[in-house]
């Protein structure tokens, strides 16, 4: 996303950004990098890792010695950077809380002797970003230990195509890395080849999937699962469901009736991360309807803009608990808002 936005900024970057010095009378000594040509400022930034610009607390200056951005250079800014957003996926709602955040760090500020326009625009987006990010999390491991009586029950709800049942396997094998026991409820019984599809990843992982015909009553199947982990001593049950479109009042009822019957601890959509704003609408539709605890992100490694997971965490107010980045079992991580930052705002970053 930085990219996007960087190449936005030199396109129609004003040849002189910022109001003179407030004082000129002596020549200051200023840092190495005030020395150098603005070529050689930007070879500098370029290499500088994302981490150092967004922790330096010296981007802006109250000091006489300094340069004051005109209000007409944000204006600029910011119109660049909603165009730019907007094309990354990031939604409106999102677009305007940066704008807001960007307008009251930028306006009236010095920017320090030797620091340019691009550079504290990123470190204020950096800081913007990483607030929308940062959400009361859910640790799931602790929840899962904390839990009595077994088993700790969660429900993976969300669309068509959107990776969910494979993220049910993945977080199979998480849990099993963490020392937990558990079983598959395999409750997508309408999609051809679903009940299989599972059996195929719990033979792999070495987790024991409950089934029942194809066509039989998802939360029978979900029962099922959760009397034989409290026989078994079973630590989590994770119930898969048939995607759904938020839009099918019938199968909404039938998660509804899974959640009633299983009440489950812990409720996840699961969303594509590639499907844009898509996500964050079905995120926020089927939390009215169902009720979600968090988010989990799906293709994330294959997300260039990275759009998706700022809004839909942002909009939702639901956590992003865990992504997918790649295709293997162990692809799967705990979502970690300061990687997601370095992500976005890497210089080589696509988007």
């Amino acid at each position: 996303m930085w990219a996007a936005i960087k190449a936005r900024l030199r396109r129609t970057e004003p040849s002189s950004p910022a109001d003179a010095p407030d004082v000129a009378a002596e020549k200051p000594t200023a840092p190495q990098e005030s020395t150098k040509s603005a070529a050689g400022r930007s070879a500098v930034r370029e290499t500088r890792p994302t981490a150092g610009v967004a922790d330096d607390p010296a981007i802006f200056t109250e000091g006489f010695l300094g340069q004051r951005l005109r209000e007409t250079t944000i204006d600029e800014v910011l119109d660049d950077l909603e165009i730019v957003l907007l094309q990354s996926d990031v939604a409106l709602p999102v677009v305007e809380r940066l704008r807001r955040d960007l307008r009251k760090e930028l306006a009236g500020k010095k920017l320090r002797m030797g620091v340019d326009a691009e550079d504290a625009i990123r470190t204020c987006l950096e800081r913007s970003t990483r607030a929308m990010l940062t959400r009361p999390t859910i640790d799931v491991a602790q929840a899962v230990r904390a839990h009595t009586p077994k088993p700790y029950t969660i429900l993976f709800v969300g669309v068509n195509g959107t990776g969910k049942t494979t993220t049910v396997a993945k977080f199979a094998g998480w849990l099993r890395a963490q020392g937990f026991s558990s079983v598959i409820a395999a409750g997508d019984t309408f999609r051809a080849g679903a009940i299989e599809q599972l059996l195929v990843h719990g033979e792999r992982l070495g987790i024991r999937v409950v089934r029942q015909q194809e066509g039989s009553d998802p939360a029978a199947v979900a029962f099922d699962a959760v009397q034989h982990a409290r026989a078994k001593g079973v630590d989590v049950v994770l119930v898969d469901t048939a995607g759904r479109q938020h839009t099918n009042e019938n199968l909404i009822e039938e998660a509804k009736k899974i959640r009633r019957v299983v009440a489950p601890a812990l409720t996840l959509f699961v969303g594509d991360a590639l499907s844009g704003n898509d996500v964050l609408e079905q995120a926020r539709l089927f939390d009215a309807a169902i009720g979600v605890d968090g988010l989990v992100l799906t293709k994330l490694d294959a997300d260039t803009k990275g759009g998706a997971a700022l809004s839909a965490t942002y909009v939702t107010k639901k956590p992003i608990l865990f992504v997918g980045v790649g295709q293997g079992y162990a692809d799967f991580r705990r979502f970690d808002p300061e990687w997601m930052v370095q992500r976005l705002f890497a210089e080589g970053s696509a988007g």
